[in-house]
C-alpha cells in the first residue's frame, strides 16, 4: 500500500508514551519490513524535529536524540516530497478564499503534498482537519 504519513503518526511512532504509539509504530514497521511504501511532506522533516524536542513527551526527548530519530527511524522508510513556489501560492489562495487562518495552512501544505503522489492513504490522527481542508481526498484520509 502506498500511504502518505502526517506528522503525528511520526510522532506517535517515536514516542512510547504517546496514546496513539502502538498503531503508528505498526506501520513504521510495515515500512521497514517492506510490506508499504510512504512519502511525507518536506515540512515534516522540521515540524517533527520541532515537536520531538518541545513536546512534553516521557522522557524529555533531547535536541539531538530528535535528530537521530529523524535520520534512523524515519529517513530510511520514506520518501519526501517537496513543494515548488506555485504550490505555496495554490495553498494560499485556499486558504484565503475558505477564510481559513493560522496553522491549518500547514496541515494544507502537506495535504497538497499528498495530492503529488499516487497514494492509497493518508495517515493522520487529524482526520477532522484534513477532512475539512481536503473533502475530495476524505476517502484516503484515516487513522493508520
Amino acid at each position: 500500500m502506498k500511504l502518505f504519513l502526517d506528522t503525528c503518526v511520526l510522532i506517535a511512532a517515536s514516542s512510547a508514551s504517546h496514546p496513539q504509539h502502538i498503531s503508528a509504530l505498526g506501520v513504521m514497521e510495515s515500512l521497514r519490513d517492506g510490506r508499504n511504501q510512504a512519502w511525507i511532506s518536506q515540512h515534516t522533516l522540521a515540524e517533527t524535529y520541532a515537536i520531538l524536542t518541545s513536546a512534553p513527551l516521557t522522557p524529555r526527548i533531547h535536541p539531538g536524540e530528535a535528530l537521530r530519530i529523524v535520520e534512523d527511524n524515519i529517513l530510511p522508510y520514506v520518501s519526501i516530497v517537496p513543494l515548488d513556489p506555485p504550490d505555496y501560492l495554490a495553498v494560499l489562495r485556499e486558504m484565503a478564499t475558505s477564510g481559513w487562518r493560522s496553522g491549518r495552512i500547514y496541515d494544507a501544505l502537506i495535504l497538497r503534498c499528498a495530492e503529488k503522489q499516487p497514494i492509497d492513504r493518508i495517515c493522520t490522527f487529524n482526520f477532522k482537519e484534513f477532512h475539512q481542508l481536503a473533502p475530495h481526498l476524505q476517502a484516503k484520509i484515516g487513522p493508520p
